[in-house]
């Protein structure tokens, strides 16, 4: 090995035609060919024994001459990203799932004929290296290969390194790809799955207990949304893809089991946009006696131990906007939100029906002819107010026409002990006191059944078993769900949901 080698430029993939990129996907299947004549082409036997981040932390700070007293073997593998052909030497970038490590080939330290595979192989190809540490002329810390091996030929060549996937579309239908070429990706999901872990460790902090409810039901509950239906063939059965988990884990909190959540899919068949997704990820929870105050103070809570988990601060940036999560959170009503935001709407319009409808048509927003005031309140809220709550920001005591399921106020039978959270102008999470009447209960399903026969099709169900675990008695009891998707998006300044979904639905190609 020559001394302390420089390396030269790198060769990265190249943006090619169509009928370019066929012609190298031709040239890698001759290849490919070849090795499947020489044994196994994808052979499954060699192990991984180190990782590209753990090396740079552990020998990234040591000069060469410390490693070449102490020789530090390694065996890596991962995706090549960078490949530079010299004559007798060569170096390459290989990825792997923590980051990316240089490596040396040479006719010397590696041997002629392995370095002269080498020169055969692929961006994108994945090998595997067994081989010593040893720092180049600039400082980069590289494994000088020993023994090298293809362990899988990649057919198709990868999008140019610079500009990498930048179609959107593309990068959701390929995901695949889109990880392999861009960091930021990979960042956002990594941080979605510490934001996940951050939620699931506060929860069991708290006492709760993590459990799993049916994502299949016989009757569509916990929500108000139109749900995808499928057939259970055995069972000859119509059951229904779950729109919420809320009313199997209100089952439990009857059962004794006193706090419990599920971080949950749900599937809900709307339409698509930036903010709303068919199948998305919710946390939900519930405390046997507690309240929607307690609900509010843990969620604050909770959050702030997310951002700080998953970020490392307690403030981030979303689209240009500083956003807060240690400060207090302003609470306001739905009527007093309104006003805030317009101050030509007073308390005598916004409880006058008549008026209210008004206000709707002079601003140009649909409204449902069978809404009560409550309706009217909530539709004008969130046609003209919610999208300028950037601060954290709790809007409660809803009407009760418009929450089904939440606990009646005992001081104004007309509103319910109910709130939801926005942030950046989005609901990010939704929460009451639970109604634990039986009798209530089953006079709003009646209510939601009345409405969905007159053709409102996010109208609810009766859940007559629902009832009946009621008629056993709920303690006293509150609960929130939490927009996962909606979170991560906060966290990594994401435009749209499908930024922070893997896989998002996308029509077919």
């Amino acid at each position: 090995m020559a001394k302390n080698p420089k390396e030269p430029p790198a060769l990265a993939a190249q943006e090619v035609s169509a009928q370019d990129r066929e012609k190298l996907v031709e040239e890698r299947r001759a290849k490919l060919l070849a090795l499947r004549g020489k044994g196994a082409a994808f052979p499954n036997d060699f192990g991984r024994e180190h990782y590209a981040a753990d090396l740079a932390a552990r020998h990234g700070a040591l000069a060469n001459e410390a490693l070449e007293t102490s020789p530090v073997k390694v065996t890596i593998a991962g995706r090549m990203m960078l490949k530079r052909v010299m004559g007798k030497a060569s170096f390459a970038t290989i990825r792997d799932m923590t980051g990316s490590i240089q490596i040396f080939v040479s006719d010397g330290d590696t041997g002629q004929e392995a370095h002269a595979a080498f020169k055969h192989y692929d961006l994108g190809d994945i090998v595997g290296i067994e081989g010593e540490l040893f720092k180049t002329r600039t400082g980069e810390l590289t494994v000088m290969a020993r023994k090298m091996r293809l362990l899988a030929k990649s057919l198709r060549p990868l999008p140019e390194k610079f500009h990498g996937l930048t179609d959107q579309e593309t990068r959701y239908r390929q995901r695949y790809v889109d990880l392999i070429m861009n960091d930021e990706t990979r960042r956002v999901f990594q941080l979605r799955s510490r934001a996940v872990q951050a939620m699931r460790e506060f929860l069991l902090g708290e006492r709760y207990l993590e459990v799993e409810t049916p994502m299949m039901q016989p009757i569509p509950g916990g929500a108000t949304a139109r749900p995808f239906i499928t057939h259970h063939n055995a069972l000859d059965i119509k059951l229904y893809l779950r729109i919420a988990p809320e009313l199997y884990l209100k089952r439990l909190v009857v059962g004794g089991l006193e706090k419990v959540f599920e971080i949950n899919r749900n599937f809900r068949n709307e339409g698509i946009s930036t903010r709303h997704n068919p199948e998305f990820t919710m946390l939900e929870f519930y405390a046997a006696y507690t309240d929607y105050e307690y609900m509010m103070a843990v969620i604050q809570r909770m959050l702030q131990h997310v951002v700080q988990g998953a970020t490392g601060a307690s403030s981030l940036t979303y689209q240009g906007h500083e956003i807060d999560f240690a400060r207090p959170y302003e609470r306001l009503t739905i009527t007093q939100a309104i006003k805030k935001f317009h101050s030509d709407i007073t308390d005598a319009t916004l409880g006058d029906r008549k008026a209210l409808i008004g206000a709707l048509k002079q601003r140009n927003i649909a409204y449902r002819e069978g809404d009560g005031i409550g309706g009217l309140q909530l539709t004008l809220f969130e046609n003209t107010v919610e999208d300028k709550l950037i601060q954290p920001t709790f809007i409660v005591d809803y009407p009760t026409e418009v929450s089904p399921l939440a606990r009646r106020s005992d001081k104004n039978p007309e509103i319910t002990e109910r709130f939801e959270l926005y942030i950046a102008g989005r609901e990010i999470a939704n929460g009451f006191s639970e109604l634990n009447d039986p009798e209530d209960q089953a006079e709003r399903f009646l209510q939601q059944a009345k409405q969905k026969e007159a053709g409102d099709a996010e109208a609810m169900h009766y859940d007559a078993d629902y009832v009946r675990a009621l008629e056993y008695g709920m303690p006293p009891a509150s609960g929130a769900g939490i927009g996962v998707d909606r979170l991560v998006m906060l966290l990594t300044d994401s435009p749209s949901i499908r930024d922070v979904i893997l896989f998002p639905l996308l029509r077919p190609e």
